[in-house]
């Protein structure tokens, strides 16, 4: 006899209290059930139940192997459960965690598409500038830029951006263009607020040499649209990827600040939680973007 199918009828009569509400919930004859349970008992060579004419109750060793038992009917029944899923349409709610300026500038445009293609589900997209915590803050996936902090996660590159110091025309006119990289330390910066570095500035000279440049702004801000804002009004240099400054620069509203540094490429990734499970409705969100991105390289925003 199966040996998935002993345990599960000698566990159904502990739960059940007796042979007959066994046989009841499972759906077979009491004398099918009760073959089952001796099969077990002679196979592991130990009495499992007392029978008595009025009730049934597990033996010591009965309940010890009942605990063990019922631990891998509820595994086999969860696997199963985890195939059906898996082979569900996607669906529930996705609750997403992106940062503000890429939210609002590259995700939300395309949220229509996703939801028309997948009507059983529903988008929370929580815009904020700071790094979620996504399982205790019960996000089930997030958007990243740039260097990954949490090794525990997964993650999936979508694309890429480039990273360059830009100015505004009237900036340069009034306080000069900087030469090279110390010349930095004599204009104005504007900084983001939650880079972990702090006002800190990680830049690669001509040599391949990494360089840090850390120096007091007029503005410091949390959020990469009102950096661009402000470098657009002529505030001073702002340090941000192509996804923001592109169409400016197209434009002529912005300039390279020092155009022969060598550029900064970020990944942008999706991020979701680890396991070998991906529910139906992260793993269509996420194919979903790389399909979107895939021809967005980092000179092309």
């Amino acid at each position: 006899m199966d040996r998935l199918t002993e345990m599960e009828a000698f566990a159904t009569v502990v739960d059940q209290g007796g042979f007959t509400d066994a046989a009841k919930k499972m759906g077979i004859s009491k004398s099918a059930v009760s073959k089952h349970v001796s099969s077990l008992e002679t196979r592991l060579g130990a009495r499992l139940l007392n029978r008595t004419t009025r009730r049934v109750s597990p033996t010591e060793i009965g309940l010890a192997y009942y605990d063990r038992a019922r631990r891998v009917l509820n595994d086999a029944g969860e696997a199963d459960a985890l195939v059906t899923a898996m082979q569900s349409a996607p669906s529930g709610m996705l609750r997403v965690s992106v940062a503000t300026d890429f939210g609002v500038n590259h995700l939300s445009p395309i949220l229509g598409d996703f939801l028309h293609s997948y009507p059983e589900i529903t988008v929370n997209m929580v815009l904020n500038n700071r790094y979620v915590e996504l399982i205790s803050e019960g996000f089930d996936m997030a958007i990243r830029v740039g260097e990954l902090e949490d090794s525990s996660l997964r993650a999936r590159k979508l694309t890429e951006t480039n990273k360059r110091m830009i100015a505004s025309p009237d900036y340069f006119q009034q306080h000069g263009r900087p030469q090279r990289i110390d010349d930095l330390n004599d204009h104005k910066l504007l900084h983001y607020s939650n880079q972990a570095s702090g006002n800190v500035w990680k830049i690669t000279a001509p040599s391949g040499e990494q360089r840090q440049v850390r120096t007091a702004g007029s503005l410091t801000v949390n959020d990469g649209q009102s950096l661009l804002n402000a470098a657009i009004g002529g505030l001073g240099i702002a340090y941000l990827p192509s996804f923001l400054y592109a169409e400016p620069l197209r434009k002529g509203l912005l300039e390279d600040a020092i155009p022969d540094l060598p550029m900064e490429t970020q990944g942008i990734y999706a991020i979701y939680p680890p396991g070998r499970y991906t529910q139906p409705k992260v793993r269509a969100f996420i194919d979903f973007l790389v399909e979107k991105f895939r021809d967005t390289g980092p000179n092309d925003w």
